[in-house]
Parts: structure tokens; C-alpha cells; sequence
């Protein structure tokens, strides 16, 4: 076998391990609700909603296994019950929601006027586009330990902590990595 030849079949087999690797560590979700536009699509003709397609996701069910969850990440999670009902699902049901991590462990935060604070700092938050962002007012309140705050980016129409609390790290499946579909939004998070 001539030496090009080898190189492109190690090339193939270790892209192909990689690939295999991922699907067996990963999971696949959609976005079905505005809550985090424009960060992910969902699709029209429900309110909210800038795809024509609803962007398909890829999470990672083992990076949390090596390393903590941080402010910023973007994950899917276990709703606790209380948000599966706030959110206007039934009892006993443990939809999978997508939100960022906003506020972890012992963390202060407050709403003032829709901007966040956390530990008395005003987020900057480019991710949240102005014109989808809330005007609502919340009280100072502290992370238990062993959970996280999380909230969507279209703050505006996003049923989050804010409504039903935090969410216990357990909950949390992984991180969003990388949109697989549709082919136009294809890419790493």
C-alpha cells in the first residue's frame, strides 16, 4: 500500500472514531420554543420563532463528568417538576429544557428592569438581543449550593428560573456544543 494511500485511511479511520466517539457520548435534541432565540432557531409560523427549520442540537452527556458547569454554558436539563407545570405541562412530566447558565452555586442575582446582576454586577450579556429582553423587576436572591440558575436569551418569552427556581446539578445533562441541522446554521457552539 503506498504511503498516501495509508495516510488517507488513518486520516478516515481516526475522523470516523471521532464521530463514533461523539454519538456514543452525545445526545440529540430540537429547539421547539422561541425561549432561546437568536442564539438557536426554532421554526415559524409559531410566535417568536426566525427559522424556517427548527435548529437540531448536539449535547455532550460526559463534559460535566470533567469539568464543573459555568456561567455562560448553554445546556440542556431535566426540568424539575415545578417547571414542566409552570411552563404548561402536566404533573409528573420531565420535559428536557435548553437554557444558559447564568448564576452557579452561592451566587447572588436580581432583575432590575430585565437586566441581570449576579454578585452585584450588571451580566453583559450580548447574546440577548434588547428588543427580546423582559422589563421585569426580581428581588436579590442566592443560589442554593448544588444548583444553577438558568434563564433563556429571548428573556421576553422564555419560562426559566425565574418563574419556577433553580436547577439541581443533577438535572443537568451536558452542554450544547454543536447545531447538526438545518445545513445553513451547521456549527460549533
Amino acid at each position: 500500500m503506498r504511503l498516501r494511500t495509508k495516510a488517507l485511511l488513518a486520516v478516515a479511520l481516526v475522523l470516523g472514531g471521532l464521530v463514533l466517539l461523539t454519538l456514543l457520548t452525545s445526545t440529540l435534541y430540537r429547539i421547539p420554543s422561541p425561549a432561546m432565540e437568536l442564539t438557536f432557531h426554532c421554526a415559524r409560523p409559531q410566535p417568536g420563532c426566525e427559522g424556517d427549520k427548527m435548529d437540531r442540537i448536539i449535547v455532550s452527556r460526559v463534559w460535566y463528568r470533567l469539568r464543573d458547569p459555568a456561567p455562560g454554558d448553554v445546556v440542556a436539563f431535566r426540568a424539575p417538576e415545578p417547571a414542566a407545570v409552570a411552563c404548561g405541562g402536566l404533573p409528573g412530566e420531565r420535559p428536557v429544557f435548553i437554557k444558559r447558565i447564568i448564576a452557579g452555586p452561592g451566587d447572588r442575582w436580581r432583575e432590575q428592569s430585565g437586566f441581570i446582576h449576579v454578585n452585584g454586577e450588571r451580566l453583559d450579556e450580548p447574546y440577548v438581543d434588547p428588543l427580546r429582553r423582559d422589563q421585569e423587576t426580581i428581588p436579590e436572591k442566592t443560589v442554593p449550593n448544588g444548583e444553577y440558575l438558568l434563564l433563556g436569551d429571548n428573556r421576553s418569552m422564555s419560562c426559566d428560573s425565574r418563574r419556577w427556581g433553580t436547577v439541581p446539578r443533577g438535572n443537568l445533562i451536558g452542554p450544547v456544543f454543536a447545531v447538526y441541522w438545518p445545513l445553513g446554521r451547521i456549527g460549533f457552539r
